[in-house]
């Protein structure tokens, strides 16, 4: 079995065909089903029901796939504390985040990393919820993530911190509650309309908890994106509930943000593997808990 292998089976599986992973990968794609018929050999097993035009994963397949991006992260995690003995800690480190976590803390670790470390190059994926989270480092698409969630990330093969408790705040449109002081009681919730995530999120789960005791409050509209909820804020469809990280952006953008009282929180974690992670997660981690100490 080489790396090859399991660099085009992996990139079959993220790009749903063998014509796509063909022009991913840049290879002609004789080349690349040769490559997985020689690996279906040697494990004897089928990965792929070739139907029609399409490979769709077999059971051995669905088996095979976690533990082959595992080993890959592995390899790239030997290759780089190899090469940082010589060059200083150097590569490229995958990170999922859910929006406000992409925010605070990645951006401000990242601003450090490039200080500390230029030769890291940190990638972002967006995640809706700290279960999405947990999945993508759990399944290697990942080595580290920051999610909010109210119960600390659990899975085998990952370990949890808790960095600090992010706040939620609510963003109205410019004008909205001009006579409101910085804080405000949830009952000025009534009436109100809102521009909220997906359900599943935890800010739809802090709407639900709210309208429920609050009553009154009604969706203007639902967004798959959440960067679009505060454009849409501004121009006054509806007002937002987001976490603390999107304070200064909102200031800035000329909406109104007010804190709950009592304080609306919500912990905010950092999950990765706890076997081998590359020199460059590793740094992205160090990066991450020593922000976190000094909040």
């Amino acid at each position: 079995m080489e790396r090859r292998q399991l660099e085009y089976f992996v990139a079959i599986v993220e790009h749903g065909g063998f014509s796509a992973a063909a022009r991913a990968l840049h290879v002609a794609q004789p080349s690349l089903s040769r490559s997985i018929g020689k690996l279906e050999h040697e494990l004897e097993v089928t990965l792929f029901h070739r139907v029609g035009r399409t490979a769709v994963l077999s059971a051995a397949g669905e088996a095979l796939a976690d533990r082959a991006r595992l080993v890959l992260r592995d390899l790239d995690a030997l290759r780089a504390a190899a090469r940082s003995l010589g060059e200083g800690v150097a590569g490229r480190v995958e990170i999922a985040a859910t929006s406000s976590s992409g925010l605070e803390p990645v951006t401000g670790v990242i601003a450090q990393l490039r200080e500390r470390h230029p030769g890291i190059t940190v990638s972002t994926t967006s995640a809706l919820s700290a279960v999405e989270v947990v999945a993508m480092v759990l399944q290697g698409r990942c080595e580290a993530g920051v999610c909010g969630s109210a119960e600390r990330p659990a899975g085998r093969g990952i370990v949890a911190h808790h960095l600090r408790d992010e706040e939620f705040l609510l963003v109205v449109p410019p004008g909205t509650l001009s006579g409101a002081g910085p804080s405000v009681r949830p009952e000025v919730l009534h009436g109100m309309r809102f521009v909220l995530p997906a359900p599943a999120t935890a800010v739809r789960a802090l709407f639900d908890r709210l309208s429920g005791s609050v009553g009154g409050m009604t969706v203007a509209a639902e967004v798959g994106d959440r960067s679009m909820v505060l454009p849409m804020v501004l121009r006054g469809i509806g007002a937002g509930l987001m976490p603390d990280g999107w304070a200064d952006l909102a200031r800035r953008a000329g909406a109104g943000v007010h804190h709950f009282d009592p304080p609306e929180r919500l912990p905010q974690w950092l999950v990765h593997r706890t076997d081998v992670i590359t020199a460059a997660a590793r740094a992205f981690v160090d990066a991450t808990l020593a922000a976190s100490a000094i909040r």
